[in-house]
């Protein structure tokens, strides 16, 4: 398990070094100048002064020497300054990651928490009229675009219940009602893929185990259906179910970006967008950095879980 435990801890730096060249190549590709734009509005821009912001930005540099730079800061926790508001970045991240935090975890817990009971149940009805009902709507489910459904949901609770509060956001701990009443639009919006996704994967995988022996043995010793399902059944079900509920969380970090415009949460959605029309270089690097760190380390978890969950992992 120590073995296990340390080759992936190293395949997590490998990695995270990795996404910290992407990063930092891909904010450099995108099209536009910074300093052109920064100064856009001033009418007494000359090339001097474009040489001089370009310099104070490091942007003259080598691009080699511009990484360096940035990662030997950034290993230290150092992600620079936002360009336009002088504030160091990552008081403008910690700002605005907690409404983005518990959108998606709101979201996944709606989501897989539901998924696992209507896939257990998907199982059990196999063939039936509401396994059939449930699969088209799995399949509807998947296909439907989160802020698509977001918009619907947006109107239609507009215009049959126009007191409910269904934009903006207040923190939990100022009015936790208006908190979570304020979440539970945007949350069922993200999380109805992931439930469509998790409780077909949830059913495949009930109904596989319910084939192999060791469940044939348990019904011979008279065990009840429940206890087959639920003791038996679904606790192999689950080792596939938890792997998934990692890229899931990835999936939901992404698509919290849209529904936070949708429903204006001025989470971590609103700040990379901004960021990025901006060109602010620092800003943009460090929030795309922090949600992929958080992804990586959210499937690292699910990694660890998996090997704690089945016995032969942690044997190889």
């Amino acid at each position: 398990m120590l073995r296990h435990l340390l080759q992936r801890s190293l395949d997590l730096v490998i990695v995270l070094f990795g996404i910290s060249v992407i990063v930092f190549l891909m904010i450099r590709l995108i099209p536009g100048d910074a300093v052109a734009i920064m100064l856009g509005a001033n009418t007494e821009v000359t090339p001097e002064r474009i040489a001089a912001m370009r310099g104070a930005l490091g942007l003259d540099r080598p691009l080699l020497e511009q990484y360096w730079v940035w990662l030997s800061h950034a290993v230290r926790g150092d992600f620079g300054t936002s360009i336009w508001t002088g504030r160091p970045v990552m008081q403008e991240i910690a700002a605005q990651i907690w409404p983005t935090l518990q959108l998606t975890l709101f979201s996944l817990v709606l989501g897989a928490g539901l998924a696992i009971p209507l896939g257990c149940l998907m199982a059990h009805w196999r063939g039936g009229r509401a396994d059939l009902v449930l699969r088209v709507g799995a399949i509807a489910g998947l296909t439907i675009p989160s802020f698509w459904l977001g918009i619907v949901m947006l109107i239609t609770v507009a215009t049959l219940a126009p007191s409910f509060a269904s934009l903006g956001y207040v923190p939990f701990s100022e009015d936790p009602l208006g908190n979570l009443q304020r979440l539970l639009l945007p949350a069922i919006a993200l999380a109805l893929p992931i439930l469509a996704n998790l409780s077909r994967l949830v059913r495949t995988a009930m109904l596989d185990a319910l084939g192999q022996d060791y469940i044939r043995t348990a019904r011979a010793k008279g065990l009840g259906e429940r206890a087959v399902l639920y003791r038996h059944a679904l606790r192999n079900a689950l080792i596939p179910f938890v792997t998934s509920v990692g890229i899931m969380t990835g999936y939901l970090l992404g698509g919290a970006i849209v529904v936070e415009q949708v429903f204006s949460i001025p989470g971590l959605g609103r700040l990379i967008l901004g960021a990025i029309a901006e060109r602010n270089y620092p800003l943009v690097q460090a929030t795309i950095l922090v949600v992929t760190v958080g992804f990586v380390l959210v499937n690292a978890l699910v990694d660890f879980a998996y090997a704690l969950i089945d016995p032969r992992l942690r044997a190889a």
